[in-house]
């Protein structure tokens, strides 16, 4: 089915669904590159107006890929709850919008509505939004997850402490671990992106998070990020698994390009589930995404990257994660140029992932050779600090020395919790308390109290 507007005596044609969303998308230079961005600003606001006006059950009816030819087209369509969807079936995308930013829209509406919205839904109606827009119904959304501890709550902010090393040294990675506890970092994970992906590499890497997670009685759960039939392969010799990590994508032929399908991770699932490591909860999976990784393995279909990237958030959603975050700019600027592209796209990342039910963090992060700085990271991780964040990374220095990129640190951990008056996960919190690292909910300035936390650890 065509679509057409005309605007100022002129008449914009798209020719299918797909085309008019990526016409509408906000400018971003993987689009160009795909050949899929609008030719201007008012072919953009022609198609923006026009998708204004498509009833939300037009998702339903014209896939943006056929349902023979795609699996995550078939998870969409086959896990989309209508009774949950009836409440706004008969609305438009534009008054899609409307809806979510009145205020009795609420929490609990949103919490009720996310198993009727699809993918296709929420990155339409992102399009349609400011940043200002993105940032309050994301607010609205909370979302919480549970495995040795408690991630989500209002009022709390998580840190994945990432450790990670050149040459995986565990001196090295218990080095940044040590310095990251003591900002009062690693309570959403403390995760390895390990060198080597060989099962005999990541279980070394996982007894020693292990170990250190055992002595010290941290409430918190280690991840080595290595591919899930590594993660398998290491379950299946008895190694200290916790979380079992992948990066996923929104297309069948890009999740094949990663060497995965929905029955691996599954089976992944089923096999952390059967260790039943967690305390509290039993949210095992922790999924990567990132737009981009569709058009970067082909496997794009002609659909623009933010599109792409939500419909990854249903293959997140079916397994029940523990933690799902955007490496928001670490694909480089072919696919997001420059400061402001990486900002849109992170806000509109962590909006989709809300609606759609997802534990949403966000890895704050741009390469070297993009068109961004640490300022803009800031802009960035305060926004999405203001948005309800889950959780974002804690890397030494904001520079990770082993993937070269660059991201948040420990000190902006502590920046975000202090101006927004965030909290760590409860149970972190407690523990930070009893091991001298904080102090009525504030964390004490961690250079001065190095020798607490040291001594503390002695006398456990």
């Amino acid at each position: 089915m065509s679509y057409r507007l005309t605007l100022d005596g002129r008449t914009h044609v798209f020719p299918d669904l797909k085309t008019l969303l990526a016409k509408a998308t906000p400018l971003r230079s993987g689009d160009q590159l795909a050949g899929l961005a609008a030719a201007g600003s008012e072919e953009r606001v022609a198609a923006q107006m026009c998708l204004a006006e498509v009833p939300l059950t037009r998702f339903l009816e014209e896939p943006l890929i056929p349902y023979e030819q795609d699996e995550v087209t078939r998870l969409i369509l086959d896990r989309q709850d209508r009774a949950a969807f009836q409440s706004i079936s008969g609305l438009s995308v534009g008054e899609l919008r409307d809806w979510l930013l009145r205020y009795e829209t609420d929490t609990a509406t949103l919490t009720a509505l996310a198993p009727g919205l699809t993918p296709e839904m929420v990155a339409a109606v992102s399009k349609l939004m400011s940043n200002q827009d993105l940032i309050l119904v994301a607010a609205k959304a909370r979302v919480v997850t549970k495995f040795r501890n408690t991630l989500g709550l209002p009022g709390t902010l998580a840190v994945r402490l990432q450790p990670n090393h050149p040459t995986d040294d565990p001196r090295g990675i218990a080095a940044s671990i040590l310095d990251g506890l003591m900002y009062g970092c690693g309570d959403a994970v403390i995760g390895i992106n390990p060198v080597t992906d060989s099962p005999g590499a990541c279980a070394t890497l996982l007894r020693l998070i292990d170990q250190l997670i055992r002595r010290y009685e941290i409430p918190t759960q280690s991840c080595v990020l290595a591919h899930v039939t590594t993660s398998l392969r290491c379950m299946e010799a008895g190694a200290p698994l916790d979380l079992v990590f992948q990066s996923i994508a929104g297309t069948e032929a890009a999740n094949r390009s990663f060497g995965i399908d929905l029955a691996l991770l599954r089976e992944a699932r089923e096999a952390a589930l059967a260790l039943n490591r967690g305390t509290i909860g039993r949210n095992v999976m922790y999924f990567e995404t990132g737009q981009g990784s569709c058009l970067s393995a082909n496997a794009h279909h002609g659909i623009d990257q933010q599109t792409l990237e939500a419909r990854a958030y249903a293959v997140a959603r079916e397994f029940e994660p523990l933690l799902v975050n955007t490496v928001v700019g670490f694909i480089g600027p072919e696919y997001l140029y420059d400061g402001k592209q990486i900002v849109r796209a992170g806000l509109e990342d962590h909006f989709c992932g809300k609606l759609l039910g997802l534990p949403m963090g966000c890895d704050v992060c741009y390469t070297n050779h993009a068109e961004a700085d640490q300022d803009d990271m800031d802009t960035l991780l305060t926004l999405l600090g203001v948005a309800g964040c889950n959780y974002i990374m804690g890397v030494p220095g904001a520079d990770d020395i082993m993937l070269n990129y660059q991201s948040t640190s420990f000190h902006d951990a502590q920046y975000l919790r202090q101006v927004l008056n965030l909290r760590p996960a409860p149970e972190f919190a407690v523990w930070l308390e009893k091991m001298r690292i904080a102090r009525d909910g504030l964390h004490l300035e961690a250079v001065d109290h190095q020798h607490a936390l040291i001594a503390g650890m002695s006398h456990e």
